[in-house]
């Protein structure tokens, strides 16, 4: 799996003190898998939306410059072409953005290369030429690298694995915005490289993972000026945030959840009766009463 022609930066990166937390949070979160009970499935499908949805907020969000909302992502998640009282090229970049995010999904490890350059259209991320043809040597080669025979990998939770998995995409989100010399004042050019390595995770076996367009520009100042183990540095908290979101989401369980609420309540309130009465003088006569 490891790629052949940065394997010892791959496996350095996997071994680092940072990435410890983000693989074993990697591990948890697969060792869930296969799903099999109803809720689970139900939870993990709801997040799998919500993911696609908070996505692409971000990438409307940096397309547009605008104050782009979650309902307004939902909106249009949902079917919309127009939200009254929003303006009309917030709700296209939304449109887009949804249109890339659904494009990228899928199909063999060889043609993901075809599918970015379409993503690169729609979310007008402006390659140049020379761009886009640096990034789909580099996206080709992975594919060939990563998943030789263009099948998905079959999921690990073994840690050596999942570290190595997880510092496989962050090696080609470095070469990926070196290639379209990206920085935080063109952070749109990296929006397709984004949907394509979340793709690039499903391959191998590993979760997705989500950014803010906050920690995106401050990620891509790290890619241009710093080194690959820098970025691995500033990921890796921010990949573990996502991994544990999600393995949360995956084993919510509204029962317990009211369950807690109610104990939560009633020992707010045992603190409450406790605060008010705390400068009353004990009676050393009174019997003990339990509250």
């Amino acid at each position: 799996m490891i790629v052949v022609y940065e394997q010892d930066l791959v496996e350095e990166l996997a071994s680092r003190p940072s990435m410890g937390e983000a693989v074993q949070a990697g591990v948890d979160l697969i060792d869930l898998w296969p799903l099999t009970d109803a809720s689970r499935l139900r939870n993990d499908a709801r997040y799998a939306e919500t993911l696609q949805v908070r996505i692409t907020r971000i990438l409307a969000r940096i397309m547009t410059g605008q104050d782009v909302t979650i309902p307004d992502a939902e909106y249009v998640y949902e079917g919309a072409e127009d939200i009254p009282g929003r303006p009309q090229d917030l709700v296209d970049a939304l449109l887009a953005a949804n249109d890339a995010y659904e494009g990228m999904v899928g199909g063999a490890a060889q043609g993901q290369s075809g599918k970015l350059v379409q993503a690169a259209r729609t979310l007008q991320a402006g390659w140049s030429q020379e761009e886009t043809k640096a990034t789909c040597d580099l996206v080709d080669r992975f594919g060939r690298e990563v998943t030789p025979e263009g099948e998905a990998l079959e999921s690990s939770s073994e840690q050596a694995e999942v570290g190595r998995r997880l510092a496989t995409s962050m090696v080609a989100l470095a070469r990926l915005a070196k290639a379209l010399h990206a920085d935080a004042d063109q952070a749109v050019k990296i929006l397709p490289v984004l949907l394509y390595l979340n793709e690039l995770n499903e391959r191998m076996g590993i979760p997705r993972v989500f950014l803010t367009d906050d920690q995106i520009r401050r990620l891509l100042g790290e890619a241009v000026s710093k080194s690959v183990q820098d970025l691995a540095d500033t990921l890796a908290p921010l990949v573990t945030a996502e991994w544990k979101k999600h393995l949360d989401e995956v084993v919510w369980d509204p029962e317990e959840a009211k369950r807690k609420a109610k104990e939560d309540d009633e020992r707010k309130s045992r603190e409450a009766l406790q605060a008010k009465f705390a400068h009353v003088p004990e009676d050393p006569d009174k019997p003990p009463v339990e509250l």
